[in-house]
């Protein structure tokens, strides 16, 4: 799968609008935890992000999709499953501490990084300066290169890494309904993909 650099991903930014729904992490246990601070880690909290990562083209609904899609993965990450080995590869590795585990302290850092610079938190910072901040903390984070999954280097990171690395942004990227991971079946399979609707 393509990595996308910071840079290339940062620069297709664009705006959206908030959403509700509450973040569930998996707890040291295996258990899954409502976490209880709605500030670091509701959809909420995701969606002043969404709106500068995410492409623009997206609109409100498909930020909203797009943060909804990662909150269900998070939701139902495993810790210790085991994954495929992959072609060619016969060792099979276990699934690490969820990404989410880190998002909390993250989130916490970029408002207070918001404060500093006379915002009352990072959702209430203009788009510019969320920008500005998220390109600072990737950069304090040193991420060149998103992830082919999210790996919690910082949340930012990998809410692009999940969209960017989706079916959804390849239609979007070709504005075709390319459908990468559905099986379409034989019939028909000599046409070209339909445009995306509007």
């Amino acid at each position: 799968m393509k990595e996308v650099s910071r840079r290339r991903a940062l620069k297709t930014l664009g705006a959206a609008a908030a959403a509700g729904g509450v973040l569930r992490i998996p707890a040291a246990d295996g258990s899954v935890a409502r976490l209880q601070s709605a500030d670091a880690i509701s959809s909420d909290a995701l969606m002043p992000l969404a709106e500068v990562v995410l492409p623009a083209e997206l609109g409100a609904d498909g930020h909203h999709e797009a943060v909804a899609a990662f909150v269900r993965w998070l939701r139902n990450y495993k810790e210790g499953a085991d994954t495929d080995h992959g072609y060619g590869n016969t060792r099979i590795r276990s699934t690490g501490r969820s990404p989410a585990r880190n998002y909390p302290a993250q989130l916490t850092a970029m408002d207070d990084a918001a404060r500093a610079k006379g915002a009352a938190s990072f959702a209430a910072a203009s788009v510019d300066t969320r920008r500005e901040l998220v390109e600072a903390a990737l950069a304090a984070a040193n991420i060149e290169r998103l992830p082919s999954r999210p790996d919690g280097a910082h949340v930012a990171a990998d809410l692009m890494a999940h969209y960017f690395n989706s079916p959804d942004a390849e239609d979007l990227c070709y504005h075709a309904a390319i459908g990468r991971d559905s099986c379409r079946g034989l019939p028909g399979s000599e046409a070209r993909p339909a445009p995306l609707k509007k």
